[in-house]
C-alpha cells in the first residue's frame, strides 16, 4: 500500500481492484511503517479462541522471523499478508482509455482497524524488528485488502486462508536452504558419499515399497546432527565436523554388507527394505548415535569393521520390540536408542547412549 496521503483522518493508497467470490477486494503494497501503526492483532492469552480470528501469537516465532529480517536485509523475502478494514473504503479508478481502470487509488478513515486474517507472525515480526532499526520502515510487502463483515466471517477468512497451508517437507526444506550450512552440507553428503549418490530421496520424507531410493535427505539430516551432537536448530557446521561425517558414513557403508551389494548393484532397494533394518530411516539415526559414542575413541575404524557381523535381518530377535514389531517397522526415539546401544555391543564397545538424542 504505497502511502500517498495520511492527512483529515484519511489513509490513501494506490491499489488494484479485483473480485472475487462475489466480493471487491484490493492489493497494494504497504510499507513497515504502516505495519507497525495501522495493522492490529491481538497478543492478549485471556480472550478465548472463540471470540477471537486469529491464532494466539507466539513469541518465539515472532523472534525467530524478526531476526531473519534483521539479519538478511538485502536478501529476505516474504508472502503476502491478509487484513480486513472494519470501516467503508473508496476506489477511485485512475483514469484510462481503455475500459474502467481497476488500478486506482483506495482511501482508509485513520481509525479503521485493520485486522490481519493472515500473516499475524510476520506483522508482529515487523514490528519487533522496526523497534530496532527504523530505517526498515521504508521497506513495502504486498497486502490484499477486504472489507470486514464481523467476527464470524473473519474466523471463516481465517479457516479458508489456512486449511490449504501446506507446509514444506522436511527433506525439501534442507534441499532448498541455501543460508543454512548444515543444510548445504547434508545436500553434499546426499551426493558425495557412495552409499547415498542417486539413492537419496531429495523431496518427500517417506519412501515407496517400489522406490529405487533408500535414504530420505532429511533422514541422512537427522543421522548426522545425531552423529555431531548439533541442535535442530543450529544452522551451521564446522569444516572438522563435516570432513568427521563424511569419514564415518564412508566407513559405516563400506562395512554393512548389504549396502555394498547394492552399490555393486546385486541387491535392489526393494529387497533390501524388505529384508533389512538397515534400509530405515531409524537404523540410520541409531548409526548417528553409534557414531557419535564409537568417533569419540581413538579406534572407531577399527570398531566399525564389526559392522560387517551384525544379523541385520528384520527377522533376528535383536530387533524386536527396539524397532520391530509383528514385522513392522517401529520408528521411536526410545526404539532408536536401544537399537544404537545394542549395535554397540555388538562392537564390543562398553558406552552407552545416554539421555534423549
Amino acid at each position: 500500500m504505497s502511502r500517498l496521503s495520511h492527512v483529515d483522518g484519511i489513509m490513501t493508497f494506490y491499489a488494484t481492484r479485483g473480485m472475487q467470490a462475489g466480493r471487491e477486494f484490493y492489493v497494494a503494497m504497504c510499507d513497515f511503517a504502516t505495519v507497525v501503526r495501522h495493522f492490529a492483532f491481538d497478543k492478549s492469552s485471556g480472550i478465548p479462541p472463540e471470540m477471537r480470528a486469529q491464532r494466539k501469537i507466539r513469541e518465539s516465532r515472532i523472534n525467530k522471523i524478526s531476526t531473519y529480517i534483521l539479519e538478511n536485509p538485502t536478501n529476505y523475502v516474504f508472502s503476502a499478508i491478509t487484513v480486513s478494514v472494519d470501516k467503508p473504503m473508496k476506489f477511485e479508478p485512475i483514469p484510462s482509455d481503455s475500459s474502467e481502470s481497476q488500478v486506482g487509488r483506495i482511501t482508509i478513515p485513520s481509525n479503521a482497524t485493520m485486522l490481519v486474517n493472515d500473516g499475524q507472525h510476520r506483522c508482529a515480526a515487523i514490528r519487533a524488528a522496526y523497534d530496532q532499526n527504523r530505517e526498515i520502515g521504508i521497506e513495502r510487502i504486498p497486502v490484499v485488502i477486504f472489507e470486514d463483515r464481523g467476527l464470524q466471517h473473519s474466523q471463516q477468512m481465517f479457516a479458508d486462508l489456512n486449511q490449504n497451508a501446506v507446509k514444506p517437507t522436511k527433506s525439501l526444506a534442507l534441499l532448498y536452504d541455501h543460508r543454512d550450512t548444515f543444510a548445504r552440507f547434508v545436500v553434499t553428503l546426499a551426493n558425495d558419499v557412495e552409499i547415498f549418490a542417486g539413492r537419496t530421496e531429495m523431496e518427500k520424507t517417506n519412501i515407496s515399497n517400489r522406490a529405487t531410493s533408500v535414504f530420505t535427505l532429511n533422514g541422512i539430516g537427522e543421522a548426522t546432527r545425531r552423529l555431531l551432537d548439533i541442535k535442530a536448530t543450529t544452522k551451521s557446521i564446522s569444516a572438522e565436523k563435516q570432513k568427521l561425517a563424511a569419514e564415518y558414513w564412508s566407513h559405516v557403508s563400506r562395512n554393512i554388507p548389504q549396502w555394498n551389494l547394492l552399490m555393486d548393484k546385486r541387491m535392489t532397494p526393494y529387497d533390501m527394505r524388505r529384508q533389512y533394518v538397515h534400509a530405515h530411516t531409524n537404523i540410520l539415526n541409531a548409526l548417528g548415535m553409534v557414531g557419535y559414542v564409537l568417533t569419540r575413541r581413538k579406534d572407531w575404524k577399527q570398531k566399525i569393521r564389526g559392522l560387517q557381523d551384525i544379523e541385520w535381518s528384520r527377522s533376528s530377535p535383536i530387533w524386536q520390540d527396539k524397532v520391530v514389531m509383528d514385522g513392522k517397522m517401529l520408528k521411536n526415539r526410545l526404539g532408536i536408542k536401544r537399537a544404537a546401544n545394542e549395535i554397540l555391543f555388538r562392537l564390543g564397545v562398553q558406552d552407552r547412549v545416554e539421555g534423549g538424542m
